[in-house]
């Protein structure tokens, strides 16, 4: 009989009730055996190595735990250690090497016991050269009966080829070729899914990260939303921003307010209303894990917030701290749905992964007159109709690609948002809606009553949109059927082209997307607070909301005005100061009135959509800079601005033959080799003329357009372009 390996003590009961112990201590090798195991042990030689190696055999190293499987290793001395390859200690009096040995990994059909040089070789070349490694540790190749045999193929060499595979060190998976298995990592990674159940790994650190002087503690994982509890986002910080300013106006309007973050995760927006606004707001993160609520508790404490905890549904016993304290945070774990049924609030943010359909419901049904609801939808892969059976499916809408594809979904989460505030007899203001590469932003006020619920509703239109041009116009009110479809439509390509050239999408929302007064007042709290990143995004909001120029950014001749970079900004004592409400909130009546002089703040609604200036620029001709064919369309008597859901686009309410028929007259012919290529200039208009007159006053003109306006400073890229 060959000694067991490692320091350690076996007793196992013998055949005839004796008891083998044994003993290794520093290369000391004590043997007591009974004479009838030793028989019995000599017979079973050959049985023993086998049902050795199809049990777990353990790896020699200490930080491996007991389940894992014996063909993941970090070193090859330690699969030789599995077959007991090691040399003979001068101080035994046993040999362990002239004995032949089985393979660990084999079973005895495939290979048969062999003496220790020749089992090395086969370990060395047969399983740990074809392994597949990850983070140190090696997944060699397994052919023991434990991967699942096709019941068609049967015989010895059938089931040795078959049985060949590997064992997923994450998910304790049997993969049976090399690169499936690489391919099966691989997707664990991308998934977030780098922690193996089956080796002891240390907890993993956590990491402070600062934000708006707010700091807050994340996992090493925490940008995968599928596999961590403390998501965070560095790329969603204009998205926090824009919110913050949103929130401090409504704090402006009426003091104290009760707001919600519903989806706090590592809690630091809620962190940063309560440590900015201080008193002005009373603030609620919730959070449905278990474990993003000790975080948040734990990022409250790290930020010297008072946390008053709130577990279950409908009790707040567990307290800590003062109750009343201005820096105190109310941490609650419950489901959205639910804490947004028991309590009314004043704001309430959604920020879900993926779509936010399912907590419109919950959000309007108790949330009071006159607050707001802004919600975050990352779903843009249906939204920008890459997917577009999930937008039917969450949202009931038939959507398309076309170029104003970013207009186009915050419309379809307006007209969602307008149908669940309906159902619960309210209408909607839009306030503001920004639609980027990542998320859609979408933020309304709430009205009471069956009679704005109507309203609201009555703004959710079809959208008529030609396949050729590009051309589109909202669906006229009614349920009567037109006898000609296509008329509505400015174009001509239904009777210049064949078959069906328009689709029909929706149902959108038509109204307006941005509420020009309530942004003036978000860019006065931007700059007030130091929030650089959003200012260039807020005066370009503005400019889009008035459908106006850098040039003409401001129209009205109001005393009570002030400048801030650049913009100006408003600041009549009845648009900020009339909102201010000492101690409890107004009265009905009060408040009623304060939302009609909101409404009257912002002039005539923009033009919905825009157009891209490349996807109708003319073939072979050099269209002008985009400030310059902002001013021309501007002296044609057309209202014209930048839009941020597209850095080329361009917001007008001209008609696409106009819109084409200004960037040719003020385009000019490429030359290639002395000859010019694109179309014949319009006739009857004297474009020589139009050269000289633009050639003789460029600084007049670049002089109209500064490269550092307003709307400019939102488009760096563009700007370096042009």
């Amino acid at each position: 009989m060959h000694p067991r390996r490692n320091s350690r003590n076996l007793s196992s009961p013998g055949l005839d009730g004796g008891v083998v112990s044994e003993k290794v201590k520093n290369n000391n090798l004590d043997v007591k055996i009974f004479k009838s195991e030793l028989k019995s042990e000599e017979k079973g030689t050959e049985e023993e190595p086998t049902r050795e190696s199809e049990s777990s055999i353990l790896d020699a190293s200490a930080d491996y735990p007991r389940d894992k499987h014996i063909s993941i290793q970090r070193h090859l001395a330690d699969l030789e250690k599995l077959a007991d390859l090691r040399e003979v200690s001068h101080n035994t009096h046993l040999s362990v090497t002239d004995k032949k040995k089985p393979c660990p990994l084999c079973p005895e059909e495939k290979f048969k016991a062999c003496y220790s040089h020749k089992l090395r070789r086969h370990l060395q070349n047969l399983h740990w050269k074809v392994s597949v490694e990850f983070k140190g540790y090696r997944m060699c190749i397994c052919h023991l009966p434990c991967h699942p045999v096709k019941p068609n193929l049967v015989g010895d060499q059938g089931l040795s080829k078959l049985g060949a595979h590997y064992h997923c060190i994450i998910c304790a998976a049997t993969i049976a070729r090399r690169t499936d298995m690489v391919g099966h990592i691989t997707r664990h990674v991308n998934k977030g899914e780098t922690e193996s159940r089956f080796i002891t790994v240390r907890a993993p650190t956590s990491e402070v990260v600062k934000e708006s002087a707010t700091d807050v503690q994340v996992l090493p994982n925490h940008s995968t939303p599928q596999k961590t509890d403390s998501y965070f986002n560095p790329k969603m910080k204009l998205n926090r921003q824009l919110i913050f300013c949103a929130l401090a106006v409504l704090a402006e309007e009426r003091k104290p307010i009760e707001c919600l973050d519903a989806f706090g995760a590592t809690g630091i927006m809620g962190l940063q209303w309560a440590k900015h606004l201080r008193s002005s707001v009373k603030v609620t993160i919730n959070d449905c894990n278990e474990k993003s609520v000790a975080i948040i508790k734990e990022n409250c404490h790290l930020n010297k917030m008072k946390v008053k905890l709130n577990l279950k549904e409908g009790d707040s016993d567990g307290t800590v701290g003062d109750e009343e304290n201005t820096d105190t945070i109310e941490v609650t774990k419950m489901d959205a749905n639910v804490i947004m049924h028991l309590r009314s609030f004043d704001f309430i943010h959604l920020d879900p992964f993926g779509t936010s359909v399912n907590y419109l419901d919950s959000a309007f049904r108790n949330v009071r007159n006159l607050g707001i609801v802004s919600l975050t939808s990352t779903d843009v892969s249906s939204l920008y109709a890459k997917a577009q059976h999930v937008a039917l499916r969450h949202y009931g809408c038939t959507i398309v690609r076309t170029e104003y594809y970013r207009e186009l979904a915050a419309r379809i989460v307006l007209a969602a948002v307008t149908r669940a505030a309906a159902r619960c007899n309210k209408g909607i203001e839009v306030l503001l809606a920004v639609a980027v590469e990542h998320f859609v932003l979408v933020v309304v006020r709430v009205l009471r009553g069956p009679s704005n619920a109507d309203n609201s509703a009555k703004k959710i239109q079809y959208l008529i949109h030609c396949q050729w041009c590009e051309e589109r116009i909202f669906q006229k009110e009614g349920n009567m059927v037109e006898e000609n479809p296509y008329q509505p439509l400015p174009c001509d390509c239904h009777g210049s082209m064949p078959g069906r050239t328009a689709v029909l999408l929706g149902p959108l929302w038509s109204g307006s997307l941005f509420n020009t007064g309530f942004l003036r007042r978000m860019l006065l709290e931007a700059v007030q607070y130091g929030l650089d990143e959003v200012q260039p995004l807020l005066k370009t909001l503005v400019c889009e909301a008035e459908c106006t120029t850098s040039k003409h950014f401001s129209t009205h001749g109001d005393e009570n005005k002030r400048e801030e970079c650049g913009v100006y900004i408003k600041t009549s004592k009845t648009s900020a100061e009339s909102y201010v409400v000492p101690g409890k909130r107004k009265g009905e009546e009060v408040l009623r009135g304060a939302a009609k002089r909101q409404r009257a703040e912002h002039s005539a609604e923009h033009p919905a959509f825009y157009y891209n200036v490349h996807r109708h620029s003319i073939r072979g001709m050099n269209m002008p800079k985009l400030n310059k064919f902002l001013n021309y369309l501007s002296e044609a008597g057309y209202r014209v601005s930048r839009t941020h859901f597209d850095p080329m686009g361009v917001r007008t309410n001209a008609p696409l033959a106009q819109f084409k028929t200004v960037l040719m007259k003020y385009s000019r012919p490429t030359y290639t080799g002395g000859q010019a290529e694109g179309p014949v200039h319009l006739p009857g208009e004297d474009h020589g003329g139009g050269e000289a007159q633009a050639a003789a006053d460029p600084k007049e003109e670049d002089a109209e357009f500064p490269v550092d306006d307003a709307c400019a400073e939102s488009h760096p890229a563009h700007c370096a372009a042009d």
